[in-house]
């Protein structure tokens, strides 16, 4: 018996009364550096695309071409950020939230719904809104959504490794790899990009004061 949960096929639930709805999901919640980011995107659906899938789901060079159709074919995609500050201030939850607003709110278009990917819905959302378990899987706009997210979270990261190649940002992607953390103690942190309220930095930092 398989231990994974299955879920239904996704019910739309304004479907039939020509409502434009819009899919948001975040990346990097786990890492300790940079910021989370967080996409929201309208579909058109007069130009589907092929292959939307959740984007952890898929290769890099995958998440890369489908960036790329995404860009051109969506009705509207926007992206917003938390940063490093604002994880700290209102911890990883809130902050993800506060990018999905923020991607809402860059849209050109105004959609009608909100599809959130997860179990919770950003408080200051201006239209009605639905959180949907595993929505990076099971509807489109959100698979959409992560990978805008996604893709665009791992090119901050590889400009961040330009600017500060000795962590090797590259290719940890910021998450609390051994050798991530060995890069830290050696170089130390960098000011502004680290998140302090994460455990492994908040006891460098501690260890660094004591």
């Amino acid at each position: 018996m398989s231990s994974k949960t299955e879920f239904a096929p996704f019910v739309y639930p304004l479907a039939g009364e020509n409502v434009i709805y819009a899919g948001t999901d975040e990346a990097g919640r786990g890492p300790l550096v940079g910021n989370v980011v967080a996409a929201a995107v309208i579909l058109d659906p007069e130009n589907p695309i092929e292959g939307l899938a959740d984007s952890k789901k898929l290769t890099e060079k995958k998440r890369d071409a489908l960036y790329d159709v995404i860009m051109e074919k969506a009705l509207a995609v926007g992206v917003g950020i938390a940063t490093p500050a604002e994880i700290d201030e209102y911890n990883i939850l809130w902050a993800s939230m506060l990018a999905m607003e923020r991607a809402v709110e860059s849209l050109s278009v105004v959609p009608g719904m909100i599809l959130v990917d997860g179990n919770k819905i950003p408080k200051h959302l201006m239209m009605p809104a639905q959180a949907v378990v595993k929505g990076d899987a099971r509807v489109k706009e959100i698979s959409a959504a992560s990978i805008i997210a996604k893709v665009t979270r791992d090119r901050e990261l590889i400009e961040l490794d330009r600017l500060y190649p000795q962590y090797g940002f590259a290719s940890h992607k910021g998450y609390p790899t051994a050798a991530h953390l060995r890069a830290i103690k050696e170089f130390g942190l960098i000011d502004g990009l680290y998140r302090k309220s994460y455990r492994p930095v908040k006891e460098i930092l501690d260890a660094h004061n004591g």
